[in-house]
């Protein structure tokens, strides 16, 4: 269909031994989301309409990054299960004029010592995002995309030390 975009929803899961309060807290405390992945402390203020900013390292603005990378607003929040945001980069006014995603987290307490996340990024309309996110691990350019912040939170979380 000529003009039609196709949707680009892409869904991520993954399995943590860790209770779902900590994986809640890993995701939305600055003091544990700065420690895996991108490093990118992030801020949640976690109520419906609330604010969501990623902020720069000292690695990122050493490439001349704004001090808010990604910024977004709380949808719904429900401690320690389910949290939907808007996501948008703020990297380049290309990647800014893609506008916003959504992203949901979901924690599942499987009652056998571990949780399920599931993230799930809609990311219909934003091609360089979409590109970017499911990316394999990439030293020379910069990332791994979702698999690989994931795979990084779940080693903190279980042996209290990242992949890199």
């Amino acid at each position: 269909m000529a003009g039609k975009e196709a949707s680009v929803v892409r869904i991520h899961e993954i399995y943590i031994k860790a209770a779902a309060t900590a994986i809640w807290e890993a995701i939305t405390s600055p003091e544990w989301n700065g420690r895996y992945g991108y490093r990118a402390q992030a801020e949640f203020d976690l109520r419906s309409g609330g604010k969501y900013a990623a902020k720069a390292n000292e690695g990122m603005k050493k490439f001349g990054l704004p001090d808010v990378i990604i910024d977004g607003e709380i949808l719904e929040a429900r401690p320690p299960n389910k949290l939907v945001q808007t996501w948008r980069w703020l990297f380049n006014e290309n990647q800014k004029k893609e506008g916003f995603s959504t992203l949901t987290y979901e924690i599942v307490d499987t009652g056998q010592g571990f949780c399920r996340l599931t993230v799930t990024h809609d990311q219909t309309h934003q091609p360089t995002m979409a590109a970017a996110t499911i990316s394999k691990f990439d030293v020379k350019n910069g990332g791994g995309g979702w698999n690989w912040i994931l795979s990084d939170l779940k080693s903190l979380l279980e042996t209290g030390k990242t992949m890199s």
